[in-house]
């Protein structure tokens, strides 16, 4: 690997930590898409995106934990975990335009559900989605789109958003699922044989860029309005959404 490719995979990192550490979800959305566009073999961009994630959340999640909703991270933990086997699957079968198809594809969506959640939200919505098998549900398409692409934390952020979780309560929580779920991601990617040595490298070269997120996120996350700020993240995420989606036809 060249060094400006390095660099530029640091950068991304960084980007996607940064995103984690601030909004408490986001890094693999922000970075899958990115390395996607760059020359790196998408097997060792999902491990490398799952051993970063795991690494931010174990040194995020000890900050937050008064705040974390455990009823409803049970449920979402155990059906990840029936998930998981079948995002595996997916990337060792699925051909790679087709993995890039279906991540642009969940991009775009996630974006414009964000950027209008606050009108298609309501009341009875919320109520609905206290049911423990939604948390079934949307933890069980984290657990495949996780292992898959490391993109388990979009079911469970659209889950926390429609149940009105307030910021440190949705903070905490994810990051106490990205932790538990991560680890169970991590270890199957391991044992499914899609870690590599170039993977391994690019961690090591990431590790300081981490450390820098989380210091300048943790300082983002009190200062920022961060209802505002989402909205731009938002919008980027469809875009990214919108050309991995035109890559992967072309």
């Amino acid at each position: 690997m060249s060094i400006p490719l390095i660099l530029a995979v640091v950068f991304v990192v960084f980007l996607g930590a940064l995103t984690r550490t601030t909004f408490g979800f986001g890094e693999a959305v922000v970075s899958m898409p990115l390395l996607t566009l760059l020359p790196v073999n998408l097997h060792t961009s999902v491990s490398l995106m799952g051993l970063v994630g795991l690494t931010v959340a174990s040194l995020t999640v000890t900050t937050g934990w008064r705040h974390i909703n455990r009823r409803a991270l049970i449920p979402l933990v155990f059906a990840a975990l029936v998930g998981i086997p079948i995002g595996l699957a997916m990337v060792t079968v699925v051909p790679t335009k087709i993995i890039t198809a279906l991540l642009g594809i969940a991009l775009i969506a996630y974006g414009i559900y964000s950027l209008t959640r606050h009108f298609l939200s309501s009341t009875e919505t919320k109520d609905r989605l206290h049911h423990p098998l939604w948390g079934l549900l949307f933890g069980f398409a984290s657990g495949v789109f996780g292992s898959a692409y490391n993109f388990n934390g979009v079911p469970v952020a659209v889950y926390g958003s429609l149940r009105g979780w307030y910021p440190n309560k949705f903070r905490s929580t994810m990051q106490a699922y990205f932790f538990i779920s991560g680890t169970l991601i991590v270890a199957g990617q391991g044992i499914d044989g899609i870690w590599n040595i170039n993977m391994f490298t690019l961690y090591l070269f990431s590790m300081p860029a981490m450390i820098a997120a989380i210091i300048v996120g943790t300082i983002l996350h009190q200062k920022i309005p961060i209802a505002k700020f989402q909205r731009y993240v938002f919008l980027l995420i469809a875009t990214l959404g919108v050309v991995l989606f035109v890559k992967s036809i072309i």
